[in-house]
């Protein structure tokens, strides 16, 4: 029996998620580029956010939406690798490049500082240093 050996390929001729989905239609291959792309800046957005209740809220309620948005963050990333796993270079390029602007855009920190930075502007009226 020999191993099977999938090397990483170009092109529009993928399956991705759905049997004959994108059929090879150049459209279809880049909107599933655009879905991976947005499915891996949701993955990087759960990742960081922290959705919190009402300190008079029940603790279960609270316990049970943050199980519910770990199993959605569980399930967009194996949306995720599934997509990856087709050996597509553009698809891993896109999920990649999701994950990165993903991370810079909510997991850096760098505008909730310069939110930061800028209040405190415009609280005592002289520049802060970072």
């Amino acid at each position: 029996m020999e191993s099977m050996h999938t090397p990483f390929f170009w092109g529009k001729d993928v399956e991705v998620w759905f049997n004959g989905w994108p059929e090879g239609r150049l459209a279809m291959y880049f909107l599933s580029l655009v879905l991976v792309f947005v499915l891996s800046l949701l993955y990087e957005w759960l990742s960081v956010c922290r959705f919190l209740s009402r300190p008079d809220a029940p603790r279960a309620a609270s316990g049970l939406l943050q199980t519910l948005l770990h199993g959605l963050r569980m399930g967009v990333g194996y949306l995720v690798m599934l997509s990856i796993m087709t050996f597509n270079v553009g698809i891993l390029l896109v999920a990649i490049s999701g994950h990165v602007v993903g991370f810079f855009l909510f997991g850096s920190g760098v505008f909730s500082r310069l939110n930061k930075d800028r209040g405190d502007k415009h609280k005592n009226g002289l520049p802060t240093n970072p």
